[in-house]
Formats: C-alpha cells, sequence, structure tokens
C-alpha cells in the first residue's frame, strides 16, 4: 500500500506523538502511523511546505536531509531508552546498543553525531541522564539510589558527580533547593539539552 514516511525533528514524548497525529488529521491526511521521529501517512503526495509549516508551528521541523535524520534517530533512541527506564537491565554498552539499533558502525553514529550537533553523543547522554535525575528528583518519589539505579549508575557517587559538574549541586542540595525555594523544577526541554 503507498504511503509516505516522514521524519520529524524535536519529538520526545507521548505528548508530541499526540501533536503531530491531531495536527496531521487537522490538515487532513490519513494518519496510519505516528512514533517518536517518525510520521506514517496513508497519503502518496502530502503538500510538504504546508506540512513543514505545521510542525514549525508546534515546535517541530520536517527532516529532509539524511544525516539529519539519522541524528534524530540517534536523539530519540537515547532519548527513550533513558526515560524508559530501560538503561539499567541493558547488558550491552549504550554503544553497542546504538550501533545494533541503528544498523551503523559507533563510529560513524558518534562521529556524525559530534559533527552535527557539536557536543560528544557521550556528552549528550550525560545530559539527558541528569535532565531525567532533576525530573525524578523533583517529584520526591524516588530515593537517590532508586535515581541512579534507574538511569544506570553503578554509584549514587557516580550520580552526584555527574550531577554536580553539569547543575552545580548535588543531587540532595538540588532536592532541597526545590523544596525550600518552593518553586517549579528548573529543567530544560529535552531537545535543548545540547545547549549548554
Amino acid at each position: 500500500m503507498p504511503g509516505t514516511q516522514l521524519k520529524i525533528k524535536n519529538m520526545v514524548c507521548p505528548r508530541c506523538i499526540r501533536v503531530v497525529r491531531e495536527e496531521m488529521e487537522r490538515l487532513g491526511y490519513q494518519v496510519r502511523d505516528v512514533t517518536l521521529g517518525e510520521v506514517l501517512l496513508s497519503d502518496a503526495d502530502p503538500d510538504l511546505t504546508k506540512i513543514a509549516r505545521m510542525l514549525e508551528g508546534n515546535g517541530f521541523a520536517l527532516l529532509a536531509d539524511p544525516k539529519d535524520r539519522l541524528v534524530e534517530q540517534i536523539k530519540t533512541e537515547v532519548i527513550d531508552l533513558i526515560r524508559s527506564g530501560r538503561i539499567e537491565s541493558l547488558h550491552v554498552k549504550l554503544s553497542d546498543y546504538l550501533a545494533e539499533r541503528l544498523d551503523r558502525d559507533y563510529t560513524t553514529l558518534s562521529h556524525l553525531f559530534s559533527t552535527h550537533e557539536g557536543i560528544t553523543l557521550e556528552r549528550y547522554t550525560i545530559l539527558q541522564k541528569i535532565e531525567r535525575a532533576k525530573e525524578l528528583i523533583s517529584y520526591g518519589e524516588l530515593s537517590m539510589s532508586e535515581i541512579a539505579y534507574q538511569l544506570g549508575y553503578r554509584t549514587i557517587a557516580h550520580l552526584s558527580s555527574q550531577f554536580r559538574q553539569i547543575v552545580g549541586e548535588s543531587p540532595t542540595a538540588y532536592r532541597k533547593s526545590l523544596q525550600s525555594r518552593g518553586e517549579a523544577d528548573p529543567r530544560r526541554p529535552l531537545d535543548g539539552v545540547t545547549k549548554r
């Protein structure tokens, strides 16, 4: 059955999937499937200009360049793995996981990512983990040990060290400062973590 597959930048959560699906349907397209970073339409010849405009209006972007699409796939895999809580149960290194999931050599993926984003893939992964740690800390439901485990850290000390390096304070101090200020969590959007 003919159709069109579109790659979309900045889709990072289930809410993004819902928005893209609703907006595509509002434009009159028959949507077969929407996943993080991808839409499959039944329509064989959609108006890409109209779709790009709609996506940009909602904070997304249509990807045409294969390298851009691959970088977005890398980001999507990293974010999905970290947010799913599966990272702690991974029995392979992240590099092997990404190479297998994307069917590419990790050295190629890492080089492309660094060139495209101006940050190493390892650093990007750490930043995503720290943003997730900040989110989990702000909920106040898990201990630091549970957070460290869920994010794939072998020790609380390792999480604390990376957290302090990026945020400027320990996870415990961060939790206390959130509680004492009574303010909203100063997290960054997931698609903006490369801006540090």
